[in-house]
């Protein structure tokens, strides 16, 4: 079907899920059909603000807004009512909202935020880093949840305060505040569950000063997560069948079940993850997540680059160039880099360092560097990053890396970055794979067949670097992220 009859007046008729994707520069909604098929789409952009160094902000209300005009225009070229609601979402960004009236009380702290990073070194000690990292799989840093909760509850004061990550805050608004829940692989995110028990943790609550009985309900991904409500554009009663945070959505969207396959997701951050089934063993480096709920947990190895997207669209602008085609264009006139190194840590580094003091620099220049070896440098850093996590996470069974996100678009990187693992990097063959993934998660829900449309490759890239010439680009990064972070190489 073509696009323009997908989006035909009187749209397009059969059962359908209606998949959100609400992510940190744009709110999607897709009508997806039993086999997958996307029938509609909508999309809408929401801003990001950077009011202080190291301050990262979203307006909550504006991204409900961009969400339901993502709908609307989706819901445009369908007809018929959806089967069920399913949400993908950014993770361990924050927001504090009225219980009664919905309305947000203060802007959204967003998942690169850092301004708690002396929150948490306060809390910071050897023994308490040891609990954080065997009750929740994470490390004590202000990228997940826990610390921010911590800063606006101290904002916002007395009340009907709810509060949550993005999943809580789109339900409720759906529901009409009816419903005040959590998924539960987000609620991994947010050093306050326990892997273990799979609900909030009474120690983790009391270590960041949470009361636990004012958090939302955690429930399965597939979970019971009420109906619609008091919304203009969707009958009251539909149901949200299926929720997952957009990294985990994008590990159930690929197919992946076993150590031998993990995906990554290029972003405006990263994430990588592989599936370790019961497996929730912790990592030095890298976290230990819970990827999905569904009868039993499947929990995951993750690690969560801060800077790929935003990294790549800096340089473009530092260069004079539109992101995306035009940069690569650029990147792709130089062979390599020329020695020139970028580490892009805009506000300190993530996995597998959880480096919140290490800067951006840009080393190797010499008389000779030119636009293009910035731009391939730009581009070899998200690579190196990805690598970096790779190697943390100790997967010597890993045999297939699957790609998503806007940036796999780009052949250069996606080649640089099989070189630079030494694996097959695959391309899913769907560009919404996270949306899709949410969906699937619906569709076990409402008992429709899973269809395989997710793992059909787009395409597949084999590494070309020789050992020594892998080493070599490895060293000289590893020798940048030394001066980055101002620690010996």
């Amino acid at each position: 079907m073509s696009d323009a009859a997908r989006h035909a007046p009187g749209g397009t008729a059969g059962p359908y899920v209606l998949a959100l994707d609400e992510g940190t520069t744009n709110a999607k909604a897709f009508a997806i059909a039993p086999d997958g098929a996307i029938l509609s789409s909508g999309s809408a952009p929401v801003a990001v603000s950077y009011p202080r160094p190291g301050w990262v902000e979203q307006d909550a209300d504006a991204v409900w807004a961009a969400q339901c005009a993502a709908i609307r225009e989706c819901l445009a070229g369908v007809v018929g009512t959806p089967a069920g609601i399913t949400i993908s979402n950014q993770r361990e960004s924050v927001v504090a909202w009225d219980g009664v009236t919905g309305r947000a009380l203060a802007p959204m702290l967003g998942w690169q935020d850092s301004r708690t990073a002396e929150f948490c070194d306060w809390l910071r000690s050897p023994e308490r880093e040891f609990a954080v990292a065997s009750t929740t799989g994470l490390s004590l840093d202000p990228m997940f949840s826990a610390p921010k909760m911590r800063y606006l509850l101290d904002q916002v004061g007395s009340g009907p305060v709810r509060i949550g990550t993005v999943d809580a805050w789109l339900v409720s608004r759906l529901t009409d505040q009816s419903a005040y829940v959590i998924e539960a692989g987000n609620a991994s995110r947010t050093l306050l569950l326990d892997l273990a028990a799979l609900d909030w943790s009474p120690a983790m609550c009391e270590l960041f000063g949470i009361d636990r009985a004012a958090l939302p309900d955690v429930v399965a991904s597939n979970a019971d997560f009420g109906v619609t409500a008091g919304l203009d554009f969707l009958p009251d009663g539909v149901p949200i069948v299926g929720v997952l945070g957009d990294s985990h959505a994008a590990l159930f969207g690929h197919g992946c079940r076993n150590t031998a396959e993990g995906k990554a997701t290029y972003g405006t951050g990263s994430s990588v993850m592989i599936p370790s089934g019961t497996d929730r063993s912790v990592r030095t480096g890298v976290s230990t997540t819970l990827a999905w709920l569904t009868d039993a947990p499947m929990y995951g190895h993750e690690g969560n680059i801060v800077a790929s997207g935003t990294a790549m669209d800096w340089t473009a602008r530092l260069l004079g160039v539109k992101p995306g085609r035009e940069l690569d264009e650029l990147a792709a006139t130089v062979p390599d880099s020329g020695g020139v190194s970028l580490v892009p840590a805009f506000t300190g580094l993530g996995a597998p360092w959880w480096d919140r003091q290490a800067v951006g620099i840009i080393s190797g220049l010499t008389a000779g560097t030119s636009r293009g070896h910035v731009a391939r440098a730009a581009l070899e850093a998200v690579a190196h990053q990805i690598a970096d996590v790779v190697d943390a996470l100790d997967t010597s069974d890993l045999q297939v890396l699957h790609a998503d996100g806007g940036a796999t678009a780009s052949r250069l990187l996606m080649q640089c970055q099989a070189d630079l693992l030494g694996r097959d990097v695959v391309v899913a063959a769907n560009a919404e794979v996270s949306a899709l993934g949410a969906a699937l998660m619906g569709f076990t829900r409402l008992g429709w067949e899973l269809p395989a449309v997710a793992q059909q490759e787009g395409s597949r890239y084999r590494p070309a670097f020789e050992d020594g010439a892998r080493a070599a680009a490895r060293s000289q990064w590893r020798d940048a992220l030394a001066r980055s972070r101002a620690v010996p190489a």
